[in-house]
């Protein structure tokens, strides 16, 4: 920005009214968070955008399909299923973590029961809990080597059969994640 503009802005934003001046930050924060959406596109396929942890995606547990959001990011992490009350029947989250290590979950504003399996780093369910509905008690793995967390509406890994030996495809969940534009590498999905 040049010296003149930014003396006319400043002049602008000193005789300005509080609701206008609040208009003007408004108008702002959205045009950045609109810009911070455009990317290079070289992680994604042409003409198609990103997707996001709201958008699901088919990945295999045990011979059946289920529905998955996938929570990479810390704050999508910390979030998870939170406020959630709508699960389809085989819909769930997948959280995927850079390296192994031990986890911890619990239900803090979360008013549908899930079950939970702890994976290891070739997909293997190694551990299974249920949670119930706002019980924020930590649910901590036994093992430090689990690399993934899967939650589904409660009752659906018994129903499918679903139990510590399972495996999940995680060429899926490779897919998922190339999809949301994430470095495979940096997670050892390649």
């Amino acid at each position: 920005m040049s010296k003149g503009a930014l003396e006319l802005t400043c002049e602008y934003v000193q005789n300005a009214n509080l609701v206008s001046l609040r208009a003007w930050a408004a108008a702002a924060a959205f045009l950045g968070l609109a810009v911070s959406g455009c990317g290079s596109g070289k992680d994604s396929d042409a003409g198609s955008p990103q997707k996001t942890v709201w958008d699901h995606f088919t990945v295999d547990v045990g011979g059946h399909s289920a529905e998955l959001q996938v929570a990479v990011l810390p704050e999508e992490q910390d979030r998870g299923l939170m406020q959630r009350s709508d699960l389809g029947r085989n819909e769930g989250m997948i959280f995927v973590y850079p390296r192994p290590r031990r986890l911890s979950y619990w239900m803090h504003n979360t008013p549908e029961a899930l079950d939970l399996g702890y994976l290891t780093a070739d997909g293997v369910i190694a551990e299974i809990y249920p949670l119930l509905p706002f019980d924020e008690r930590p649910v901590q793995s036994y093992s430090d080597q689990l690399k993934y967390a899967l939650e589904m509406p409660q009752g659906w890994f018994a129903a499918n059969g679903v139990h510590p030996g399972t495996r999940v495809d995680l060429k899926a969940v490779a897919a998922a994640m190339k999809a949301r534009g994430f470095d495979l590498a940096k997670f050892k999905l390649e």
